[in-house]
């Protein structure tokens, strides 16, 4: 009994390692592609467990993933290795295949007016210890931020300068002294982005710091200047011919939000009254307005009528003025005749001629 439970054991023990082999050796008729660079790999051989699965893929779709991705990390476990951190790591190498972008890629920051600066005069910059030894505390601190070497906004004394005001607060003035450099780093990095941005950043008073200024650049600072007082410049003195500043009419005025109901009440019910009337809400001076217009369109045009037919019935007609009726040497319409127009006989007294004097007509230039 002892030597067959042996023996079984050791089949057992075979059988297992086959297991594992076949679990970790994969067949395939044609050989998957690997870009392991993007850990892709693309099966080519035709799913035709899949046409035998029926209506009920989904154990096959799982053994086909299942096969591929172990051919995939068969793959990986070939690069070459390192330890790093107590983990085996693989370099993985450069992919193959070209994914398209999501985004577009970022454009490379431009450089600020120093880095510009240190590039033209071959400045690298140095990489500075974040701690430093303190000799008032005999510790190591930081170099900058809180609780930072040398920190003079903790010392309760400051020695005045001898050149100084004695009675000057020198607290505030440290104090006020770090503001305007916060201040002046603030507008540094602001003129950065505008430079970087190419966009013009106008000074204070609105004019260039260099170069000609031109009347309108010049009236604009000084208009802004002028507006520039706690009053907007309502009491500022003017010269004797200078026009008053555009847009320096009344302002518009807002009730407030909460506090008047009454007026509030009463704006509502009137506007509710305007909407629910049948008749339409007359202004009767626009109106009289509009209908005095019109009659002084109606009337000069009736008049510009009456001049432009004036204009065409000309002076007063002579003889040969036309006539219906009459013997044709009198005036009537003729074709070919020295005196107008006219079919036969004599030219007439008085038809249409260019030039020359004809009775009871004017002569023509």
């Amino acid at each position: 009994m002892e030597g067959q439970s042996v023996e079984e054991l050791l089949a057992k023990a075979e059988q297992d390692e086959e297991e594992k082999l076949q679990r970790i050796t994969v067949l395939k008729e044609l050989e998957l592609e690997f870009d392991l660079g993007n850990l892709l790999a693309s099966d080519r051989n035709p799913p035709t467990g899949l046409r035998c699965a029926g209506p009920t893929p989904e154990a096959e779709l799982r053994a086909l993933a299942r096969d591929n991705t172990q051919l995939l990390i068969n793959q990986l476990w070939q690069l070459p290795t390192e330890r790093v951190e107590e983990a085996i790591v693989a370099r993985l190498p450069e992919p193959t295949t070209r994914l398209p972008r999501e985004k577009p890629l970022p454009r490379p920051r431009p450089l600020t007016r120093w880095q510009q600066f240190a590039r033209l005069k071959g400045i690298r910059p140095k990489k500075k210890t974040n701690l430093v030894w303190d000799e008032v505390s005999g510790q190591w601190r930081r170099r900058w931020g809180y609780q930072r070497a040398r920190d003079d906004t903790k010392e309760w004394l400051i020695e005045v300068p001898g050149n100084a005001d004695p009675l000057e607060d020198q607290f505030a003035k440290r104090i006020q002294a770090k503001k305007e450099r916060v201040a002046k780093n603030e507008l540094n990095r602001l003129r950065n982005l505008a430079r970087a941005h190419k966009m013009q950043l106008p000074s204070a008073a609105g004019l260039h710091p260099t170069g000609h200024q031109s009347k309108e650049e010049l009236g604009r600072a000084m208009q802004v200047a002028k507006v520039s007082t706690a009053s907007v410049g309502r009491f500022q003195e003017r010269l004797p011919k200078e026009k008053a500043p555009r847009g320096s009419g009344k302002k518009r005025k807002f009730q407030p939000l909460f506090g008047d109901f009454a007026a509030e009440k009463k704006n509502q019910l009137e506007l509710l009254r305007v909407m629910n009337s049948k008749k339409p809400q007359l202004d009767v001076t626009k109106a009289t307005n509009k209908q005095m217009r019109e009659e002084d369109q109606e009337e000069a045009a009736k008049k510009r009528k009456m001049s432009q037919k004036g204009k065409r019935k000309g002076g007063r007609q002579g003889l040969g003025g036309k006539r219906k009726g009459g013997p044709p040497s009198q005036g009537g319409k003729r074709k070919r005749g020295l005196g107008g127009k006219m079919n036969s006989g004599p030219p007439g007294f008085g038809g249409k001629r260019k030039g020359g004097q004809r009775p009871g007509g004017k002569r023509r230039k």
